[in-house]
């Protein structure tokens, strides 16, 4: 089958040929309508997890898949033949990605019915970047806040987590690197504050001068850039990072409660994503539909930055 990966750690993506894979036990075959592209790709093909789990090259790419289901392995009943699915898997060891044809998948993983209400190219763009924003908001207990600041809001995550909060009746304060103000407005953010155009803790302040309840900070690798961050908290509130940037030593002193926020993907994480979809609260934002012979550059766009959205891989 045909696939995109490397065929060493940090090699440059390709096209390649593939053995289609076969279910094992309690595992389930599915052919691939669309891969989500995420950053997590190209951190894993670099090597982000040879410490915790074996690699096996040449190493198929992706952990964001939609399709439908074609065949199931021994003791595999969850779905059925010919049933729409979404999820996210990480193989061990790790090389059988979603950059692909066809995926395999444990049933008992990241997978669940796709939702309802959108094409199976569009749902392969949601489950690690919305599964991530409602651990967040779950972990975080950020519905209990009224106003919240995210950094890095334009990106998948971001937007995703933008609704979410939105939809809670929290008071989004979104920081770009680019003039998002309509898209992210349409998202649900009251207030969107391009950093390239005005300084971030002049525009904050002035909405909230005591600080905002909350922050989510999906982007700075720096302390120093989080807790710099973290200063526009009010004393008694909370401050997440996705990057284990956070000091809870330090937001500790001031009454912050400080997360390094992990993602642990589920069915449950996902099932309660497709409520979020089919309800009409959470629309997945697509910006580009590539090719699978063009998802090399894909790649490397989104290694570059600046992502308004998610793209999506169609073999």
């Amino acid at each position: 089958m045909r696939a995109v990966g490397v065929r060493e750690r940090n090699g440059r993506p390709e096209v390649l040929q593939a053995r289609r894979p076969e279910p094992g036990e309690g595992e389930v075959l599915v052919r691939i309508a669309a891969a989500g592209l995420n950053p997590l790709d190209w951190k894993i093909a670099d090597g982000m997890l040879e410490d915790v789990v074996p690699y096996d090259f040449p190493l198929v790419m992706g952990v964001d898949f939609a399709g439908v289901v074609e065949a199931s392995g021994p003791q595999a009943h969850r779905f059925v033949t010919g049933e729409q699915v979404f999820g996210h898997v990480v193989s061990e060891p790790v090389g059988r990605g979603t950059y692909a044809e066809y995926v395999v998948v444990n049933e008992t993983g990241s997978v669940a019915p796709a939702p309802l209400t959108l094409p199976l190219t569009a749902a392969a763009g949601a489950p690690t970047a919305g599964m991530a924003a409602l651990g967040i908001m779950g972990s975080a207990a950020l519905r209990s806040y009224r106003s919240l600041l995210i950094i890095g809001a334009a990106g998948g995550v971001g937007t995703f987590l933008t609704q979410l909060a939105a939809a809670e009746g929290l008071r989004v304060a979104a920081a770009t690197h680019g003039h998002d103000q309509a898209r992210m407005a349409s998202f649900g953010a009251a207030l969107t504050v391009d950093v390239r155009e005005r300084p971030l803790e002049e525009a904050v302040r002035e909405e909230y001068p005591a600080g905002v309840d909350a922050l989510v900070d999906l982007t700075s690798l720096a302390r120093e850039d989080f807790a710099a961050h973290a200063r526009l908290v009010r004393d008694g509130g909370v401050a997440v990072s996705t990057v284990d940037a956070a000091s809870l030593d330090a937001l500790h002193g001031r009454g912050i409660e400080g997360i390094n926020f992990h993602l642990d993907p589920s069915a449950e994480l996902l099932e309660g994503l497709v409520r979020e979809i089919d309800s009409g609260r959470v629309a997945v934002p697509i910006e580009a539909e590539v090719p699978l012979d063009e998802a090399p550059g894909a790649v490397a766009r989104n290694r570059a930055g600046g992502a308004r959205g998610k793209t999506v891989l169609l073999p």
